[in-house]
C-alpha cells in the first residue's frame, strides 16, 4: 500500500501555508482573524480523520537525509524571551537550568542539561511546518520524551503533558507561553525534547536551551523555552481552557499534519 503521509503533509501545510502568507503579520494577527481559525477547525477535523483512517496516531512523519537540511533553520515566534530570568539563564550558558516536572507523576523531578543529556536519546531530521507559510528541515537531537515520563511514573488519571515556558507573553510576566499534548504524541518515537539543532547547541532564536519536537503536527505546537512539565486530567484550570497559548487565541488544539 502506497505511503499517503507526505503527500497529505505537504498538501495541509500549503494550504496553510497560503494562507499564511496573505497574513504578514504572522500569528497574532491572524489568530484575531474570523476566517483563520475556520481554516484550521476544517484542517483538524480532516487531518484526524485522514490519520486515524490511513495511518493512525503512531505513524512516522516523514525524516529526510544531511542532503536536504535547509541552509538556515528561522525561527518562529519569539526570537529571545522578554524575561531577566531566563537573560541570566542565558549569560550562564544554560550551566543553572533546570526543567521541572510535575503535577500527575509519582515521582517529580528537576533535571539538569546534564541530566536529560544523559537519557536516551534520539536523533532525527525533520520539516518543521510553519503557519505562517514558511517549511525548514532540520537535524534535531534530544532526550526522548518517553524516557522522562517513564522515569517520573504517570498516575492513572494522566491524559496530557503541558509545556510550560521561559517566554512571558503578558506585559507583567505572568502570563507564560504554554503549550500541550496529548499522551499518543507524548509517547511516540519522535517526540523528543531538542538540546540540539545541526549537530550544534539548540540557539537561543530556536529554543534554547531546550524545545518541544512533536513532528506529526505544525510548528505552533512545538513549544520553544521548556521550562516544566506538568503532566494533568485536563485543561480546565489552565488559562484560557483550551491547551495552549494559541489554541486559547482560536487556534486548534489538534495541528497533526
Amino acid at each position: 500500500m502506497k505511503n499517503t503521509e507526505p503527500a497529505r503533509r505537504r498538501f495541509f501545510a500549503r494550504t496553510l501555508a497560503a494562507a499564511g502568507a496573505l497574513a504578514l503579520a504572522g500569528c497574532e494577527r491572524l489568530s484575531k482573524s474570523d476566517w483563520f481559525p475556520q481554516i484550521l477547525g476544517a484542517g483538524e477535523k480532516a487531518s484526524s480523520f485522514a490519520l486515524h483512517l490511513v495511518a493512525g496516531r503512531k505513524a512516522m512523519a516523514q525524516e529526510f537525509t544531511p542532503a536536504d537540511l535547509s541552509p538556515s533553520f528561522r525561527s518562529n515566534g519569539t526570537a529571545d524571551p522578554d524575561s531577566d530570568a531566563y537573560r541570566a539563564l542565558a549569560a550562564g550558558e544554560f550551566a543553572d537550568y533546570r526543567l521541572e516536572i510535575g503535577g500527575l507523576v509519582e515521582h517529580p523531578a528537576s533535571l539538569s542539561l546534564a541530566d536529560l543529556k544523559s537519557l536516551p536519546s534520539r536523533t532525527q531530521i525533520t520539516r518543521h511546518d510553519c503557519v505562517e507559510g514558511w517549511s525548514a528541515i532540520g537535524k534535531w537531537k534530544g532526550a526522548k520524551l518517553a524516557a522522562i515520563l517513564e522515569a517520573a511514573q504517570l498516575k492513572p488519571a494522566a491524559r496530557f503533558v503541558v509545556f510550560y515556558c521561559a517566554d512571558p507573553m503578558a506585559g507583567d510576566g505572568t502570563d507564560l507561553y504554554y503549550e500541550s499534548i496529548d499522551l499518543d504524541d507524548a509517547f511516540h518515537p519522535q517526540t523528543i525534547l531538542a538540546y540540539e539543532l545541526n549537530d550544534a547547541p539548540l540557539p537561543v532564536k530556536n529554543g534554547a536551551p531546550l524545545r518541544l519536537r512533536v513532528e506529526r503536527q505544525l510548528g505552533y505546537k512545538h513549544a520553544k523555552y521548556v521550562m516544566r512539565l506538568e503532566v494533568v486530567d485536563s485543561f480546565a484550570n489552565i488559562a484560557g481552557g483550551k491547551g495552549g497559548y494559541w489554541e486559547d487565541q482560536g487556534y486548534q488544539w489538534f495541528a497533526g499534519i
